[in-house]
């Protein structure tokens, strides 16, 4: 009896981790394309991959983006400060090449995870209990719901962050941070900012949902 609990325990683990599409091999970066503001700057001066982990400078201002496009699923990712932290994003739904692109950001600001940054004119969406539009302007950033969750520099944070047709929960650290509903933008590409100073991740995966 003990063998075949055992047995139905790793088919089914088999079964969730099957489901999990790698956005980030740990090898190189051959599933997203390198963009940055600068185009007198090599992108792969910016970005580049080591023992594992994304490394991204942050001296100059610039993005990942996933080749593929992706809507309705649950996103995972790790990230940490190297340096004194400063200022990146995961940018959900991206739409178009500019910089910076219509998308919604999850912010990695320091200390400010969580936060939701609509980008791009026409962007819109109800967050927490109000209806944002960015009628006049490119950005609109919502606070996130807690304080003090991130961790110092040098130690790993997390993001899970669902996506599910127009609506988008953020959890960083485990903890609840945003939620909005009614989104403008409901399926893009995924990308990782550059901006400020230097940041890894790791550990990129997304599931998808029905």
């Amino acid at each position: 009896m003990k063998n075949i609990i055992t047995l139905l325990f790793l088919a089914l683990s088999l079964s969730v981790s099957a489901q999990n599409i790698e956005l980030f091999n740990g090898k190189n970066l051959d599933n997203w394309e390198l963009i940055v503001a600068d185009e007198k700057v090599n992108p792969e001066s910016i970005f580049s991959v080591s023992n594992g982990v994304i490394n991204v400078t942050g001296s100059t201002n610039g993005y990942l983006r996933t080749k593929e496009v992706y809507n309705n699923y649950q996103l995972h990712v790790e990230w940490r400060w190297t340096e004194k932290p400063t200022n990146s994003g995961v940018l959900l739904h991206v739409n178009g090449y500019s910089f910076w692109p219509n998308a919604i950001e999850a912010q990695l600001q320091d200390q400010h995870a969580g936060d939701i940054v609509l980008i791009g004119f026409g962007g819109s969406g109800i967050i927490g209990d109000s209806t944002y539009f960015n009628k006049e302007k490119r950005f609109t950033i919502v606070p996130k719901y807690h304080e003090g969750i991130e961790k110092k520099a040098g130690e790993w944070n997390s993001y899970d962050i669902t996506c599910n047709k127009d609506e988008v929960t953020i959890y960083v650290n485990d903890t609840l941070q945003n939620e909005g509903k009614k989104l403008s933008l409901t399926g893009g590409a995924i990308g990782l900012q550059s901006e400020g100073s230097p940041i890894e991740f790791r550990n990129i995966y997304i599931k998808q949902m029905e």
